[in-house]
């Protein structure tokens, strides 16, 4: 077993320790939920950057930017401009002091609007919650040097991940983010340098990439490249600004000043980290192009032989095709294509059997090009190892962090707008946090399955799909709706809570149902060529304010708690 792997093994027997030590301290739901109210704002800081930055932006958006290049940069600055309009809601929610988003929602909309709410953010989180374990899987491969299985990797993490929150809730989320919040940053900083280095310098990734990859808009964006910028621009922006992982920490704040102050050095925390990121990935993608092309091809030839499109005897002559075609359009330059035709050739002689072809795994899998990145700089004296264990070491505490994360959020949901609001009001605290942890286990079990059956299948699995739907399903049903509760007094129940619905059943359609059942229309992924994010926040943003418009105006008693009177 590698050193790296012993070197995280023991970093998680420790947190392990550390968050049994600390799961005796849970005595109420409030504790489970929201730590007792009681993070400092040290503590905020870096649970909020570990809330956001997750195997979305190590994996999916690494997986992007080796891809695309710069323009990927498109994918997290909505959150940035998110997290800026946030900074002006913190403190009002800290001062509202609840626990889920679907207490904010039934104040202004109804029991109905809570229910509706709740049971959405439960499907986009547990989603979110499976490409967690996915990216874990593909870490712990990576470290293994194959070893370790993806599969066997995905349920080491999903074991971990469901442990650490059915251990000690909020408490050990926020107190285990804070050194994984510590690593991540040090990670970054210090290895960039280092991946550029390995590159062959700053001029590299010029030279060896694409000229798309310095493009403001990359081809890779599909049928209409500007629109599908501004797509990916509009999902992170409205899942940030209504994402209830980060309303539960505004809510475990001790006051709402540190909740703001948190948030301010949270737009810092989190737009270094994820450029470093892309930075990386773009550099490593330079100094292995040519093995992440071997990759595709290969992967594609698997696709094809099994859909019986290209028979074996013909899979020489389809990869020759395959790379000429890359050629004219510019992906490779006339060097890399001579390296890549032989790669292809060494790797094609030694198979006779569909059975042969289908077990290759050459080449870099782009959604692993961090950690190849960090495999790299090891090699470069102690300064390197230290930045490659830094950087592996990231990898992993961004999994556990946002897997635990997301797995806290949707059980509250359960516990607080399901179980406590319909069913039993008045269970005891005991039987709560009981309940609570069963539920860990049961959506944690939920959220390895969605990922488990696509594995044994053999499916195809893109982390960067799988955080696009979620976000867009997310931000088009939750957000819209959220703000106005918070900031727009003319919203009425009507208009909220056709928002919700109207939003989330759009973006169901153009996510799930139209690319399965009707693929003949789908351009560039998407339903006509159009991000389905654009017609699904039209339906929503539409319905809330026709509607509210439409409809009797609130009360002030009716918004009374989240707009007082102010008295002079």
């Amino acid at each position: 077993m590698s050193l790296y792997l012993w070197i995280i093994l023991v970093y998680l027997l420790i947190l392990t320790g550390f968050n049994f030590y600390r799961s005796k301290k849970i005595k109420s739901q409030d504790d489970f939920m929201v730590a007792g109210r009681k993070l400092s704002m040290n503590i905020l800081v870096f649970t909020l950057i570990c809330t956001w930055i997750g195997s979305g932006t190590f994996i999916a958006g690494a997986e992007y930017a080796a891809y695309a290049g710069w323009s990927s940069l498109w994918l997290p600055a909505g959150a940035w401009f998110g997290i800026l309009i946030i900074y002006f809601l913190a403190g009002k929610i800290r001062t509202f002091g609840q626990y889920t988003i679907g207490d904010i929602l039934e104040v202004r909309y109804g029991k109905l609007a809570r229910l509706v709410g709740a049971i959405m953010i439960i499907i986009a989180f547990t989603t979110i919650v499976s490409y967690q374990f996915r990216a874990g899987g593909l870490i712990l491969n990576i470290l293994t040097g194959g070893q370790i299985s993806v599969a066997l990797g995905q349920f080491l993490a999903a074991f971990f991940v469901i442990t650490f929150t059915f251990l000690g809730g909020m408490v050990a989320v926020a107190h285990t983010d804070l050194p994984n919040g510590i690593i991540i940053l040090l990670a970054c900083c210090i290895a960039v340098p280092l991946v550029v280095l390995f590159s062959g310098g700053v001029d590299s990734a010029a030279q060896n990439l694409p000229t798309t990859h310095m493009a403001l808009f990359a081809k890779d964006f599909g049928e209409y490249p500007a629109l599908k910028a501004g797509g990916y621009f509009l999902a992170t922006l409205l899942l940030l600004m209504g994402i209830q992982s980060m309303y539960q920490k505004f809510y475990s704040a001790r006051t709402p000043r540190e909740a703001r102050q948190a948030t301010a050095l949270w737009i810092f925390g989190t737009i270094i980290v994820e450029v470093v990121v892309v930075a990386i990935a773009i550099y490593s993608a330079s100094s292995h192009w040519v093995e992440i092309k071997e990759f595709e091809i290969i992967r594609a030839l698997q696709g094809e032989v099994r859909n019986r499109t290209v028979a074996m005897s013909e899979v020489q002559n389809r990869a020759d095709a395959m790379i000429a075609s890359l050629s004219s359009e510019g992906s490779l330059k006339p060097g890399q294509a001579i390296q890549l035709t032989e790669k292809i050739h060494a790797d094609l002689q030694r198979v006779s059997t569909e059975e042969e072809l289908f077990g290759k795994r050459e080449g870099v899998d782009p959604a692993a090009i961090v950690l190849k990145a960090a495999e790299d700089i090891s090699s470069y004296t102690i300064l390197g190892f230290l930045a490659g264990v830094l950087l592996l070491g990231a990898a992993c505490a961004v999994v556990i962090s946002t897997g635990m994360n997301y797995l806290l959020s949707p059980t509250t949901n359960i516990m607080r707008d399901i179980y406590g609001r319909f069913i039993d009001e008045g269970a005891s605290e005991r039987k709560k946090i009981i309940l609570q942890k069963a539920f860990v286990i049961l959506v944690g079990v939920c959220a390895f399955l969605m990922i488990f059956i696509p594995t044994l299948m053999g499916s195809k699995i893109s982390v960067l799909r799988y955080a696009y739907m979620a976000y867009t399903m997310y931000g088009v049903a939750i957000t819209p709706a959220l703000l106005a509760a918070l900031a727009w007094k003319r919203a009425t129940k009507a208009g909220g809570l056709s928002s919700i619905i109207g939003g989330g059943l759009t973006a169901f359609m153009l996510e799930l149902v139209i690319p399965n059942l009707f693929p003949e229309v789908m351009k560039g992924g998407d339903p006509w060529g159009i991000p389905g994010i654009y017609i699904s926040a039209a339906v929503s943003i539409g319905c809330l304010i026709i509607i509210s418009l439409l409809t009797k105006a609130p009360s002030q008693e009716e918004i009374e708690e989240l707009f007082p009177k102010i008295s002079f």
